[in-house]
């Protein structure tokens, strides 16, 4: 039953780890957050996808600003999110690196870009509704 042999040969597949399993709780965290990435890039280009298509579906809106608005909101959208799919594919990899050798740092680049390049997209969306509403 408890043979010695038996005994040593777990203990010894016990200590043998890899350098991800080590960190697994963090590499299990860092997937939580690529993932997150991923799903905020379908959104961005889902949400100028929609809002392109339901200008371009209503057949009263025949304003030529408010098309170039909304021509540029679907592609600024879609600019976005592949632009946010590849810094998190990137970002993930590198992190899984670093997680490895303990020297994680936080890619503020990376963030500041995105966020930029969403507020610049949400500007358009305003100056669309402002043409589309004759505010302007």
């Amino acid at each position: 039953m408890n043979d010695p042999q038996n005994i040593s040969i777990s203990s010894k597949n016990s200590q043998i780890q890899s350098v991800d399993s080590k960190y697994i709780q963090q590499h299990l965290a860092n997937e939580r957050t690529y993932l997150a990435w991923i799903r905020t890039s379908v959104t961005i280009m889902g949400v100028g996808f929609l809002i392109t298509n339901l200008h371009f579906s209503t057949p009263n809106l025949k304003i030529q600003m408010a098309d170039l608005l909304a021509k540029i909101i679907g592609l600024a959208s879609i600019s976005v999110g592949i632009l946010a799919l590849m810094f998190s594919t990137i970002s993930y990899f590198q992190k899984g690196k670093e997680i490895n050798r303990q020297t994680f740092h936080f890619s503020r680049s990376v963030v500041v870009f995105l966020s930029f390049s969403l507020i610049l997209v949400f500007l358009v969306f305003g100056l669309y509704y402002l043409y589309v509403w004759q505010l302007i």
